[in-house]
């Protein structure tokens, strides 16, 4: 990955990253509310990344390509949702928890994905 490439790739990821956090800061006390705006948050940065790569991936793709991510991530998954059973529900310390689970996961999965996507170009290069 090129610096060029890497920076493009910070400013998407680190982007839906906060947006992921805002997110989940304000829905916290509704336990899973929050995926239905962190997913399109996601798939739009897979969607960014993918084009920092030359791939052309449609909504469906990105939203399939998120859902393996996620499926290779599952530990922090389910650490993530039982956390947020647990104290996700109580103000001011739930909504600092989901927060910062949510940008955490993000910002974790947009890099994998971007490695990924990296790997996969070198490949095909080769």
């Amino acid at each position: 990955m090129t610096d060029n490439e890497k920076s493009k790739c910070h400013a998407i990821i680190h982007s839906a990253s906060v947006a992921a956090g805002a997110a989940g800061a304000g829905l916290a006390q509704i336990p899973g509310s929050d995926n239905a705006v962190i997913t399109p948050i996601q798939v739009g940065m897979i969607l960014g990344l993918s084009r920092i790569f030359g791939k052309s991936l449609t909504e469906g793709a990105a939203l399939s390509f998120l859902a393996e991510t996620v499926a290779t991530m599952l530990g922090r998954t389910v650490a993530r949702t039982i956390t947020q059973l647990l104290i996700g529900w109580i103000p001011g310390i739930g909504n600092t928890v989901n927060a910062t689970t949510a940008a955490g996961f993000t910002e974790a999965m947009g890099w994998v994905v971007a490695n990924q996507f990296d790997e996969e170009r070198k490949k095909q290069e080769a």
